[in-house]
Formats: C-alpha cells, structure tokens, sequence
C-alpha cells in the first residue's frame, strides 16, 4: 500500500511539473490536456479523486495548477506524517520499556559471565526505570503544549 502511494505522489508532481514548465499556474493561463501533454488518465482522475483535491482547476476544458491549494495539501500531508510518527512514540512509551531494557541488561550481564552483587542490578534497574520516567514525562508534557490539552 505505501508503495501505491508513494507512486501516486511521485505521478502527481509529474503532472505539477508539468504544469509548472507550461506556465498554467493561473484561469488566464488555463491549457488543455492535450496542449499540456499530460497522460490519458488525467481527465479520469479529474473527475474522481484529483479533482476533489482542488489542486488542478478545470476552467471551459482547460486546466490551470493553483499553487495555494496545492500548498495546503502538501502542509497537511506534511502534519499527518507528524502525528503518524508521534504516534508511534507514544505507544513505544506506554510499553514497560524500562522494565525490558532493564531485563536485557541483566540477560546480557548473566550471559557474559559478569558477576554482580545483589544490589547493583538493582541500581541499573533503578537509573533505567528513571531515565526512561523522565523521557515519558518530557514527552508527554511537549505534547500537551504542542495540541493545547
């Protein structure tokens, strides 16, 4: 699915381009598809799915690029893939990481033949249960005064 997209991305700034190199960027400038040399599924998708985006313009038959729409779609795409990936982070954080990191040191430190006394896998424990408070903490608190919560 991600590569569908990424190709329908990758063939929508083809078309962008296009527009671009032929100066249609205004109604006073409009060109047909055909004086753009633009592929035969433009006017399909014209009246399905890029025509909703509002980023072609169709004016008579013919077609101008209007810049600020395309602006707006690009900053909102832009946003989305930040929250996506926010996202992401969010949930890592909810898991008990602090307890796994804490439980594959001691895996590591049991199976390298390290010898530890009692107390010190209790101090790693700690400073990672720590640390890892405090990266939740910091993270949650940039969150809240990023969306306003």
């Amino acid at each position: 699915m991600l590569r569908r997209e990424a190709e329908a991305r990758r063939r929508l700034m083809e078309v962008v381009e296009r527009f671009r190199e032929k100066g249609a960027t205004s109604p006073e400038r409009a060109l047909t598809a055909q004086e753009l040399g633009l592929p035969p599924y433009f006017e399909r998708a014209m009246h399905r799915w890029l025509g909703r985006l509002g980023i072609f313009v169709e004016v008579d038959g013919r077609y101008y690029l209007d810049e600020d729409r395309l602006r707006q779609l690009q900053e909102q795409y832009y946003r989305a893939g930040y929250r996506r990936s926010a996202h992401y982070i969010g949930i890592l954080l909810m898991l008990p990481i602090g307890l796994i990191i804490s439980l594959a040191i001691l895996y590591l430190l049991l199976f390298s033949g390290v010898r530890l006394f009692p107390g010190e896998f209790l101090l790693i424990l700690t400073i990672v249960m720590v640390a890892v408070s405090i990266i939740r903490i910091l993270y949650w608190r940039s969150r809240r005064r990023r969306f306003g919560g």
